[in-house]
């Protein structure tokens, strides 16, 4: 499983010129589903992204979580992060989940994370999005377990 974790302001995401979600400010994980994923392996993204230090003090350190500045999250469900560009130009998904499953595992992060008492709004599984995005910072880590 693999995120990619981008501190962000407004953020919205829309499907057919359609408002889907939209958060004031935050974080924007774009959530890659590996074959093979685990709820293990679920649970435990969810936590690191839950707990994640990656906002600024009054001292200008990255130093407060989503939870000390009451940001929301936005998950978007990305395929395209197990793309293998190893081999020619077009890449290859093979290593991406079955959407079956990746919808399954995708849809348990999002809860284990509204566990942990955050707002998280999702996109559309599967579907073509449009993602407006107000980077701040930036600030993008990527962690894959």
């Amino acid at each position: 499983m693999k995120a990619v974790i981008q501190r962000v302001g407004r953020t919205s995401l829309s499907v057919d010129g359609k408002l889907v979600s939209e958060i004031p400010f935050g974080l924007a994980v774009y959530l890659g589903v590996k074959t093979g994923d685990t709820i293990a392996q679920a649970e435990q993204i969810a936590k690191k992204i839950s707990a994640l230090r990656i906002f600024e003090d009054e001292n200008g350190k990255m130093n407060l979580s989503l939870k000390d500045v009451g940001g929301e999250i936005l998950l978007i469900s990305q395929f395209t992060l197990y793309g293998d560009c190893s081999h020619g130009n077009r890449p290859s998904f093979t290593l991406a989940e079955r959407p079956e499953r990746a919808n399954e595992l995708y849809n348990n992060v999002a809860e284990l994370m509204r566990g942990y008492g955050y707002t998280v709004k999702q996109g559309v599984f599967g579907a073509d999005m449009k993602i407006r995005q107000f980077n701040d910072g930036p600030v993008t880590i990527i962690y894959e377990i």
